[in-house]
């Protein structure tokens, strides 16, 4: 259990931090006028003309969610366990559509796909040792 959790803080952390990392500099180069340290031609089979979207969901659903999932893990709220693998299910479902926007898989994505693994599994073993002991 104790291990779940560990790699649970871990991963939350490193998902947040890193999906803040790569959403600002998206969202400020769009604002900018269309700055990026990623061409837009990557973004020609997407509905996006800009990296503006892309990087406010990127910020919301796997940077500010992966902060709020963290500080419940660490406060020991109700929940943590699902909310961990949850986190895990949106990360995946990120990459998938980005991948598929993008018509490119690369190294990372494979990274942050174990990363999603990780948050699946770890919720999945605190969510089931806080039933464990809240029956006993």
């Amino acid at each position: 259990m104790k291990f779940a959790r560990v790699a649970a803080i871990a991963t939350l952390a490193f998902l947040g931090i890193s999906a803040i990392a790569g959403a600002v500099p998206m969202i400020v180069g769009s604002l900018r006028g269309g700055w990026s340290l990623m061409p837009l031609s990557m973004l020609q089979y997407s509905p996006f003309h800009s990296y503006l979207v892309p990087g406010i969901i990127l910020l919301a659903a796997n940077g500010l969610l992966a902060l709020w999932i963290l500080w419940r893990v660490l406060k020991h709220k109700d929940n943590g366990g699902e909310w961990t693998a949850f986190q895990g299910c949106v990360l995946l479902g990120w990459l998938a559509v980005e991948c598929w926007m993008l018509r490119l898989v690369m190294w990372l994505h494979f990274a942050y796909g174990a990363v999603a693994v990780v948050l699946i599994v770890s919720g999945f073993l605190l969510w089931r040792g806080d039933r464990e002991a809240t029956h006993e």
